[in-house]
């Protein structure tokens, strides 16, 4: 289940953007380039051995994995050297990429239990033990997750972790014990260029174990999924990518998951929009965290936060109309060292339910340079930060910016809420 945006493909969209070969069949064999150099390039590591997830960071998951590497294909009679090394990229990769089917139960005006929705989505397997990533949105509110293979066979899916600001969820199935499954490895995304190819494997419209190819037409995208979701350094490109889509990989033409497709942005809704990836620099640093703790252990801020608005400003009589206000701030927090103030003024909203928040304290603008003016900004803006980072926070206070370093803590009851709320 793709999240497909409806977007007017204008100025609208631009400013909301702003910024080995193991060949199995012998009739591909003899068209290898004779005295290839890459031929016995193909280490042990790469034929089956274990890969740490994330080699630069140092963390301690290790992936099982039998993904070989790819050599260059050469060009033959029947085919150019681009729709070999196409070929040889399905062959490697197609049969470690699954479908997921969802069922959402619910009751009805008996209170008997019945399913009220279904959908379907893909996935990539990573590691030999049963391991898939895929999107939060394709197994979001799922009571039953099943899991189908190339061969046919389906096993029912768990949920190992998901973590929502990035829109990534590691699945678990047990395969039999006589059964080796294909994996596909993590590559390097930071070193993409535009104008690179790239291929999409997926599910599109439950047509399973589709191939696209296309070219990543950007770099760098911070695409807003949801309300509270900006995801940064989004892969865009204009490789078709449709409903059923979402989870699947997005790989570079060695046949190594450089992205994780997630999102179309179209005016008609269909695949002639415009695609995006999650990178895999991302995807392999919250996998891993997934894996390891069942959740992203991000540093936060021990912060209640408001949503400024021109309304509250006004009011409050701050300079700024953007931005997020901190109602409070925990006692002992890193935060609270660090001199970032809170509100002092209380004030009730609601006509219902009344809350109560506190105005008069800081204005979050800023973090690390990037500029916060809602509430997606600022989780996007600590994303990728760990407990003990220190992040530089501009505030507004006093009718003036002023600049305040805070050490990040671990997430606690009552770190960095909000009620997005305005009065």
């Amino acid at each position: 289940m793709t999240a497909i945006i409806s977007a007017v493909v204008s100025a609208a969209f631009v400013a909301f953007i702003n910024k080995a070969v193991r060949m199995s069949g012998s009739n591909l064999a003899d068209a290898l380039v004779e005295e290839q150099a890459l031929a016995d390039a193909v280490t042990e590591d790469s034929l089956g051995s274990e890969i740490d997830i994330d080699d630069v960071s140092g963390a301690e998951f290790v992936l099982e994995t039998n993904s070989p590497v790819l050599q260059v294909a050469g060009s033959s009679k029947d085919y150019t050297q681009d729709e070999m090394q196409n070929i040889s990229v399905y062959e490697k990769c197609n049969e470690a990429v699954v479908n997921i089917t969802t069922q959402v139960m619910g009751y009805n005006w008996f209170y008997e239990p019945v399913v009220t929705s279904s959908g379907s989505g893909s996935g990539s397997i990573i590691d030999k033990r049963g391991y898939v990533v895929t999107n939060v949105h394709v197994i979001e509110n799922a009571s039953t997750i099943n899991i189908s293979l190339a061969d046919g066979t389906s096993y029912e899916g768990r949920v190992v972790g998901q973590d929502k600001e990035c829109d990534i969820a590691v699945l678990k199935f047990d395969p039999p014990e006589n059964v080796e499954l294909k994996t596909i490895s993590f590559g390097d995304s930071t070193s993409l260029k535009v104008g690179q190819k790239v291929i999409a494997i997926g599910n599109p419209f439950a047509l399973e174990r589709t191939m696209t190819t296309g070219i990543i037409s950007g770099l760098g995208r911070p695409i807003q999924e949801s309300d509270n979701v900006i995801i940064r350094d989004m892969i865009q490109t204009d490789a078709a990518i449709n409903p059923g889509n979402s989870g699947g990989p997005l790989l570079d033409s060695q046949g190594r998951m450089i992205g994780i497709n997630t999102i179309i942005y179209s005016a008609s809704g269909s695949s002639s929009g415009v695609g995006f990836a999650i990178p895999a620099s991302t995807a392999r640093r919250v996998v891993n965290d997934l894996m390891k703790y069942g959740k992203v252990n991000r540093g936060v801020m021990q912060l209640s936060l408001i949503q400024n608005t021109a309304r509250i400003a006004s009011y409050a009589g701050y300079g700024v109309s953007t931005g997020m206000i901190v109602s409070r701030v925990a006692r002992g927090s890193e935060a609270e060292k660090a001199g970032i103030r809170g509100g002092t003024k209380a004030v009730q909203y609601g006509r219902w339910n009344t809350t109560t928040i506190y105005l008069g304290g800081d204005v979050i603008t800023k973090i690390n340079g990037i500029a916060v003016a809602k509430l997606a900004d600022y989780y996007s803006a600590l994303e990728d930060k760990k407990p003990g980072d220190t992040v530089t926070v501009t505030v507004w206070r006093d009718g003036k910016y002023v600049e305040v370093k805070v050490v990040l803590e671990a997430y606690s009851d009552g770190a960095s809420s909000s009620t997005g709320k305005s009065i």
